[in-house]
């Protein structure tokens, strides 16, 4: 049994392990660096927190001719961090209170990400269902049909939708060519083509998860529900939409959270009047290069999708208790 629980933690702790170096070394960092003034220098801000004697920049007492040991380390950067803690400043946060630019960047990334959301959810909940309830020997194809796209970079799919919605595109060579309209369509550069471009670079990640949920459904509940009286329609509205929300909260969610920081659709589909958090963030990295309101501009960015997320789980977890 011993031998059991160690085998388990180790398990648990690996990919903890892994979160950490990969996802909270680098949000401290950034975090760092948002809290550093702008420089004309090399990287471009001035550091608020300095590195104690054992990482090879500040003097820790120590005898002479030795090395600070671990606790002399901990001790100097305990100290030294609490000194500076006085002197941060939150002047890259107040800056992006004061412009508008970046508020109206978070508003329409928020909103286009919903949009796009919601119209994947209504495209690709009929797919998946339709997957699902396919002979069991056509979906393993199906599902390759789905998975397909990733083979392919997504940066070519994205320039192939320039040649697609430009004005002498396929998409008006065609519409043109049946009799539909006499002058092109002007799609590219607008936001629907980020609505375009987002739905279809996004909608294996909420077919997938849809499938997997709708596929393990008992068929024999929506049986039941007609042989009570429901009509199917009905029967799909109280039995399968229910039975399937964890499925479209985890695509709802898969979708959402990288369509909001999207940088390359709105930046070659978009025109100069779409305005999202990912074309403003490389714009203050690359363009202006300030990385401190830039990095104030992602931790923001993170906090707008973290903290819905974690209280939603919260909430889950707390309704899953009470139905017990």
């Amino acid at each position: 049994m011993r031998g059991g629980g160690w085998g388990r933690r180790t398990l648990i702790a690996i990919p903890y392990a892994w979160l950490l170096v990969l996802f909270l070394a680098p949000f401290l960092i950034v975090l760092r660096i948002s809290l550093s003034d702008f420089a004309i220098s090399q990287p471009p801000y001035s550091p608020v927190l300095d590195l104690p004697a054992c990482f090879g920049e500040a003097d820790l007492p120590a005898a002479e001719g030795e090395a600070p040991d671990l606790l002399s380390c901990l001790g100097g950067w305990a100290d030294q961090f609490w000194g500076l803690v006085e002197e941060w400043d939150f002047d890259n946060y107040i800056w992006l209170t004061q412009d508008n630019i970046y508020w109206l960047s978070y508003i329409t990334s928020l909103e286009i990400a919903a949009v796009s959301t919601l119209l994947i959810l209504l495209i690709g909940y009929p797919i998946a269902y339709g997957m699902a309830r396919a002979p069991k020997a056509w979906q393993p194809t199906l599902l390759m049909l789905v998975i397909l796209p990733f083979w392919t970079s997504f940066l070519i799919r994205v320039y192939a939708w320039i040649s697609i919605l430009k004005t002498e595109g396929l998409l008006n060579q065609f519409l043109q060519g049946i009799g539909l309209l006499d002058e092109p369509l002007v799609i590219l550069g607008t936001n629907t083509a980020v609505y375009i471009g987002i739905v279809y670079s996004y909608l294996p990640f909420m077919v997938l998860p849809l499938y997997a949920t709708l596929v393990k459904m008992d068929e024999s509940l929506l049986e039941a529900a007609q042989d009570l009286g429901c009509t199917r329609f009905t029967a799909f509205w109280l039995v399968t939409i229910p039975l399937s929300i964890p499925g479209i909260v985890a695509g709802s969610m898969l979708v959402f959270i990288p369509a909001v920081g999207e940088f390359v659709v709105p930046d070659l589909l978009g025109g100069s009047e779409t305005l999202m958090i990912g074309r403003t963030l490389w714009t203050e990295f690359f363009g202006n290069r300030d990385w401190p309101v830039a990095s104030a501009v992602a931790i923001i960015l993170l906090l707008v999708l973290v903290v819905p997320i974690v209280l939603f789980q919260r909430h889950q977890d707390r309704a899953q208790e009470a139905g017990r």
